[in-house]
């Protein structure tokens, strides 16, 4: 299991297209990833769970993930939110 913290920052485009983006990116790794905050914790993998985090610009996430690609896959996603999901090379 691989996971690491990230605050969103504050030009995260809040838009549901971000979050397709974003499970599109995660689908693309074998591992299982998963989306923390505080006592929730939602599959990173599926559209209504990540929309229903409400993710927002400044709050602090934990990404984990277990599998194979577990590590790559971490650090890509949060890459990807710390970029505010606007690199097309890490959200084709």
């Amino acid at each position: 299991m691989y996971s690491k913290d990230v605050i969103i920052l504050q030009n995260y485009p809040l838009r549901k297209k971000t979050d397709v983006s974003f499970i599109q990116k995660a689908n693309s790794y074998r591992s299982s990833i998963r989306i923390e905050n505080g006592k929730r914790s939602v599959n990173g993998k599926s559209l209504l769970a990540v929309l229903s985090m409400g993710l927002c610009a400044g709050m602090k996430v934990t990404l984990t993930a277990e599998g194979e690609d577990e590590q790559e896959a971490v650090e890509t996603l949060a890459m990807w939110m710390q970029n505010g999901g606007s690199d097309p090379n890490l959200c084709s």
